[in-house]
């Protein structure tokens, strides 16, 4: 399976937002071309942990709910929906991956790109 990881390589694959679309980017979400499963995200050796952070509370944000499911999130590029309960379950492991690494608090990008 071929990720898009970078915004070059989403636009060099041909899967760049339509103007729709690009309304949905405005808002802060971002895609997760290639992922089928939050842990994929935790997994992906290219991106660092701001990154990670990024595509996984996109996912977990209002504006990727399936509607009349509260419990699912679909994101942009992904596809299909996964648990809400999941996407967190991530969100919690990065968190704690991040605390026990020397150097910049969580939240703060150090550069990382090892794999979770």
């Amino acid at each position: 399976m071929r990720l898009a990881t970078s915004e070059r390589l989403i636009w060099r694959q041909g899967l760049a937002a339509t103007p729709g679309l690009r309304a949905i980017l405005e808002r802060g979400v971002r895609p997760a071309v290639g992922f089928t499963d939050p842990l994929d995200v935790l997994k992906d050796p290219h991106l660092t942990t701001l990154q990670k952070r990024e595509i996984l509370c996109s996912w977990a944000s209002d504006a990727s709910a399936v509607q009349d499911e509260p419990s699912f999130r679909w994101l942009l590029g992904t596809p299909e929906p996964v648990r809400l309960d999941d996407v967190q379950a991530a969100l919690a492991r990065l968190d704690q991956m991040a605390a026990r690494r020397p150097g910049p608090g969580p939240g703060v990008d150090g550069g990382d790109t090892a794999p979770a």
